[in-house]
């Protein structure tokens, strides 16, 4: 029988599933910034950006969900062919990508919050997100635009990194990184 948690040699179900789910909603999030914001339609980049704002909402959520799983599951050992360098390095990147998928949500947040536009967000239409508690002003909504924009792309970079280590692993180095967020652990291990 799969099992939910982590092994010493696989990742279970819980964290298999949000791995992918973040992953996919990190992308699309990635796609639909750049999307909404060459909308010519007033109309429908409004629309997409409440969407944005809703899923932004969700990731960050997702993103404390699965910092709070990892610490309460240990993360099944790399195998013993991954060298010295990548061992070290591995936790640092894992940092790096949650740092990433935290901070752009809030600031993303911050942003609506400094806006003089007063608009609210309400996360998929069933509620009102209230603003953090920060002062509006141009220059500020200035600075948080910026911030959320150079955070996309250097987030984005991460996840292509991360993407063609994972394929590094499985096509060149055919070691089980990559098969163990795939196939969930059993209770027999």
């Amino acid at each position: 029988m799969q099992s939910l948690t982590n092994t010493s040699t696989r990742y279970g179900w819980a964290m298999i599933v949000l791995h992918w789910l973040i992953g996919v909603v990190f992308i699309g999030q990635f796609v639909l910034g750049v999307v909404m914001v060459r909308t010519t339609s007033q109309r429908t980049s409004f629309e997409l950006i409440q969407l944005h704002k809703s899923f932004g909402f969700l990731l960050l959520g997702l993103i404390i969900l699965r910092i709070a799983w990892r610490l309460g599951n240990a993360a099944p050992a790399l195998p013993a062919s991954v060298g010295t360098l990548e061992r070290r390095s591995a936790p640092l990147a894992h940092f790096a990508l949650y740092a990433f998928q935290i901070a752009l949500p809030l600031s993303g947040w911050a942003l609506v919050s400094v806006s003089t536009l007063e608009i609210p967000t309400m996360p998929f239409d069933l509620f009102v997100m209230p603003n953090l508690p920060l002062a509006e002003s141009d220059a500020s909504e200035s600075f948080w635009a910026s911030a959320h924009w150079y955070l996309a792309y250097a987030g984005i970079g991460l996840v292509a990194l991360h993407i063609a280590a994972a394929l590094r692993h499985h096509f060149l180095l055919r070691d089980s990184v990559l098969t163990r967020m795939i196939t969930p652990s059993s209770d027999r291990e």
